[in-house]
C-alpha cells in the first residue's frame, strides 16, 4: 500500500497569495465590466436626451458590432437597452453607483429590473454583496419579500438579548419563509423538522450564511434524564450557539421554560470559554404579539420568538403595508 505524500506547509502561504490574487483578479474584472456597461449606458442615453441620437440607434449599434466585430460578445440590442436602463436607474443616486459595481451584472439586472424604490434596490445591493447571493438565490429572496419582511419586522427579543448584543436584531427577522418545504396546513411538528433537515441549504439561505448546522435532536443531559433540542445551529457572527425548538402551532408562554432550560444546559455544558452565551429561538406557525411582549418581558434568558410560514408572502401587500407604514402621519402632541 502506498504511503500518502506529505503535505509541504512551506508553501501554504504562497499558495494562499496565488488564491487570493485570483478572487482580487475575479473582481477587478468585473467591476471593468460594470464600469464599461454603466459607460456605454451613460453615452448612449446622453445622446438620445440631447436629440444627437433617436430610439433606433441601439439596434444599429448592436448589428454594426455583430458585423464589423462580430468576437465581441453580450452586446445585443437588448442587453445594450439594458445598460441605458441600468445607467438612467442609477445615475442620480451617487451612494448606490459605486456599490452596483461590488456584485455580479445578472444579479444588477435582478435588481433594477424587480425593486421599485431606491430603499430596496441598496438593501438588495448590500445584501447580494454580504451574502454572496447567486443569480437564483437572489432572486428568490426578492421573490421571498425580504426587503419588506425586514423594514416591516419587529422581532420580540427578550431584554436579555436586546440589551447584550447590538448585532442580534439585524440577524433575525420576524418571520420566515419556507415555501420550498411544500407543507401541509395542518402539519406536526416532526413534518417541520424533517422538512428542514431534508432542505438545509435552502434554510440556511433563509437564515442567512453565517448559520452552521450542528444538528437535529442534539442530545443534552440533565440529572438522570436526556432531552433534545430540535436543531442546533452555530452563528459565526454572534460566535455563539443557536437553540432552535419549533412549533407547528400558536406561540404559548408555557413553551419559554422548556428553551430556557435548553440554554442553561448549553452554556454549562456545551458552550466554549471564548464564545458568547448561547441563544434561543422558538420558531412558531402563529404568535400574538401582545402575548409574546408580555412573556419574554421578565424573561431573564437570552431568547426570542418568530414566526414561520409556509408559502410565499403576497409581495403587493406587503408593499402596500410598507407604503402605509412609511405614509402614516404622525400625531401631534
Amino acid at each position: 500500500m502506498a504511503l500518502e505524500k506529505p503535505i509541504d506547509n512551506r508553501f501554504a502561504d504562497i499558495i494562499q497569495l496565488i488564491k487570493l490574487a485570483r478572487v482580487n483578479a475575479l473582481k477587478a474584472v468585473n467591476t471593468e465590466l460594470i464600469t464599461l456597461y454603466w459607460s456605454i449606458g451613460g453615452f448612449i442615453s446622453k445622446k438620445i436626451e440631447q436629440s444627437e441620437w433617436g430610439e433606433s440607434v441601439v439596434t444599429e449599434l448592436a448589428k454594426f458590432i455583430q458585423t464589423n466585430e462580430p468576437e465581441i460578445k453580450g452586446f445585443s440590442d437588448k442587453n445594450i437597452w439594458r445598460m441605458k436602463q441600468f445607467y438612467e436607474t442609477y445615475k442620480d443616486y451617487p451612494k448606490l453607483a459605486p456599490l452596483v459595481r461590488e456584485i455580479s451584472w445578472t444579479n444588477n439586472l435582478l435588481i433594477f429590473s424587480r425593486c421599485k424604490t431606491k430603499e430596496e434596490m441598496e438593501f438588495y445591493i448590500n445584501y447580494a454583496k454580504l451574502e454572496h447571493y447567486s443569480k437564483r438565490e437572489l432572486d428568490r429572496q426578492i421573490a421571498a419579500s425580504l426587503f419588506e419582511r425586514t423594514v416591516m419586522g419587529n422581532s420580540k427579543l427578550s431584554p436579555v438579548v436586546r440589551d447584550s448584543n447590538k448585532d442580534i436584531s439585524n440577524t433575525f427577522k420576524d418571520s420566515y419563509v419556507f415555501e420550498f418545504l411544500n407543507l401541509p396546513d395542518p402539519h406536526s411538528e416532526s413534518d417541520l423538522q424533517r422538512g428542514l433537515v431534508s432542505q438545509m441549504k435552502n434554510f440556511i439561505l433563509e437564515l442567512g450564511k453565517d448559520f452552521l448546522f450542528i444538528g437535529e435532536e442534539y442530545k443534552l443531559q440533565g440529572g438522570n434524564s436526556d432531552f433534545y433540542i430540535d436543531l442546533l445551529f452555530y452563528h459565526r457572527g454572534l460566535q455563539c450557539l443557536l437553540a432552535f425548538e419549533l412549533k407547528a402551532d400558536k406561540f404559548k408562554p408555557e413553551h419559554l421554560g422548556q428553551l430556557n432550560f435548553y440554554l442553561e444546559a448549553l452554556d454549562r455544558d456545551v458552550k466554549k470559554p471564548n464564545e458568547n452565551p448561547s441563544i434561543g429561538v422558538l420558531l412558531c406557525k402563529d404568535k400574538d404579539r401582545e402575548v409574546v411582549e408580555y412573556a419574554l418581558s421578565r424573561s431573564l434568558s437570552p431568547t426570542m420568538i418568530l414566526e414561520y410560514k409556509t408559502q410565499l408572502p403576497d409581495k403587493y401587500l406587503l408593499q402596500q403595508k410598507l407604503h402605509e407604514l412609511f405614509n402614516k402621519e404622525i400625531p401631534e402632541n
